[in-house]
């Protein structure tokens, strides 16, 4: 029944896809023509071809690898010692390569100069009926191994030193290239492998950890609801959801029905899915403003900020910057980002005991935090609830800045007088009704305790005034570093 809803939705998408997908436009093919003999009509473009980029110029042709042509293999360049990449697109309505691969060619370049840099061109059999590209990934993903196994009877190649990077249906022409090779490739990376047809299969059927040495993940467009594009179950490793693997900053998808009625739907979701290229081209032309993930059970446990350690390999950075790790069990992982360029944000988990109150019976208190640093100051940040604020208890928040605040000095934290949630406005109302006078409420905080995600120090701020703890909506309190280290640990909520 999911499978069915998932292929309707893909149908959809490519009816929406076939007149509004962002393509580039139309300019000569990565296939390299100067071995076709004068006079002769072109051959009929290969199915698969692999293209061996040789300049970051994207109007520049590169050079075609020929499986069983050694003197091709030389003219070309191939250096036998360095690092190979192959590149694999996925499905495709337009038959063209889009500005993404261009991207992603000339950061790898630009970071690995002596590298072999090369594209997988399988356009005649992706720029198909989806269901028809998704049963031509196993014959491309025998074809990609086929080209292993040849360079594997080369002196000094090694098949240690491959490293596949498959986006959308390319992670599982990866996945097929890594199960059907003479022995193990040095890495998989899947760029939101898709999901329709693959979700809940064999792992002999989709990409999964046993392709490869190591197999990474990075999950952008995994829709809870079943209308998923991108896979939404763990396929590697180490799978990374950043922002949860679903809505991503900057794509606009939290707007969906003005989208649709602006005709940008397509435009929306190939954001979310494509977002899990710019987030690798990003870890390799940035690699001083690497972004972390934390490994966390589930997306719900992070958003409570639980899940900031870094120990026994509990965090690792993203992208190509991705620390091998190997485990029975798979590595599931999240982060925050920013909406663009440079991705990488700071995390901050926050521990607020709240050790009495007055009057507040169901309501929600709507809390923000401003955090002041050595380098400058957050802006307001809203301590978002999860799970109803705990009384008497210590609730745990996480919130993230886009900008390195330094060490934190101190914080300032407020309670909003007027909520903006029905469920806050409806137990106000109905507060209203059985107390009349409507007392006021109030909440005593001593202490906040914090834990940089970057860094793992942890820091103490208590209560500026020791004996004006007290806090009600309208006002706010101050806290001052009064330590390192967070001391006696308290039950978290």
């Amino acid at each position: 029944m999911q499978s069915r809803a998932l292929l309707s939705f893909w149908t959809v998408y490519c009816c929406f896809s076939a007149g509004s997908l962002t393509t580039l436009p139309p300019q000569r093919s990565l296939r390299d023509e100067h071995h076709k003999p004068s006079g002769v009509l072109a051959a009929v473009k290969p199915s698969v071809a692999f293209n061996i980029r040789t300049s970051k110029d994207p109007e520049h042709e590169g050079c075609n690898l020929s499986l069983g042509d050694n003197q091709l293999l030389e003219d070309c360049g191939f250096n036998m010692t360095a690092k190979t990449f192959f590149i694999i697109h996925g499905w495709t309505m337009s038959g063209m390569f889009e500005s993404w691969m261009y991207k992603l060619v000339s950061a790898l370049q630009t970071r690995e100069e002596d590298a072999n840099v090369v594209v997988v061109d399988w356009l005649p059999l992706a720029h198909q009926l989806y269901t028809d590209a998704v049963n031509n990934t196993r014959v491309v993903g025998q074809r990609v191994a086929g080209m292993l196994d040849w360079l594997q009877e080369k002196e000094d190649f090694s098949l240690g030193n491959v490293h596949l990077i498959g986006y959308s249906l390319g992670a599982h022409v990866a996945g097929y290239a890594g199960n059907f090779v003479k022995g193990t490739v040095g890495r998989i990376t899947g760029l939101d492998p898709a999901g329709p047809m693959f979700e809940g299969v064999d792992i002999n059927r989709r990409l999964s950890p046993d392709d490869a040495d190591f197999v990474d993940v990075l999950h952008t467009y995994t829709l809870s609801f079943g209308l998923s594009i991108g896979i939404r179950m763990p396929v590697g490793h180490i799978d990374i959801y950043p922002n949860g693997g679903d809505f991503q900053p900057g794509c606009g998808y939290n707007d969906i029905l003005g989208s649709i009625a602006l005709g940008t739907i397509t435009e929306v979701m190939k954001c979310e899915h494509e977002r899990a290229v710019h987030l690798f081209v990003d870890s390799l032309v940035n690699q001083d403003k690497p972004s972390f993930a934390f490994q966390c059970t589930d997306s719900s446990r992070f958003k409570r900020g639980i899940c900031l350690s870094c120990r026994k390999n509990r965090c690792n950075s993203i992208g190509y910057n991705a620390k091998k790790i190997r485990k029975k069990r798979n590595s599931k992982m999240y982060l925050k980002t920013r909406a663009g360029m440079p991705f990488r944000v700071y995390h901050y988990q926050l521990k607020v005991h709240i050790f009495s109150y007055k009057n507040v019976g169901d309501i929600q208190p709507t809390l923000y935090v401003t955090l002041y640093g050595s380098n400058g100051d957050s802006q307001n940040l809203p301590l978002e609830v999860v799970e109803k604020i705990g009384l008497n208890a210590t609730n745990t928040f996480l919130v993230y800045t886009e900008e390195d605040l330094g060490d934190l000095l101190k914080i300032r934290l407020a309670w909003e007088a007027i909520s903006h949630s029905w469920y806050n406005l409806w137990n106000e109302f109905r507060s209203y009704l059985s107390q009349p006078s409507n007392p006021s409420r109030e909440l005593h905080i001593r202490q906040i305790r914090v834990k940089s995600g970057e860094t793992q120090r942890k820091v103490t701020f208590c209560a500026q005034d020791p004996k004006k703890t007290g806090i009600s909506p309208g006002q706010e309190l101050w806290f001052h570093k009064c330590r390192d280290g967070w001391g006696i640990k308290a039950k978290t909520r």
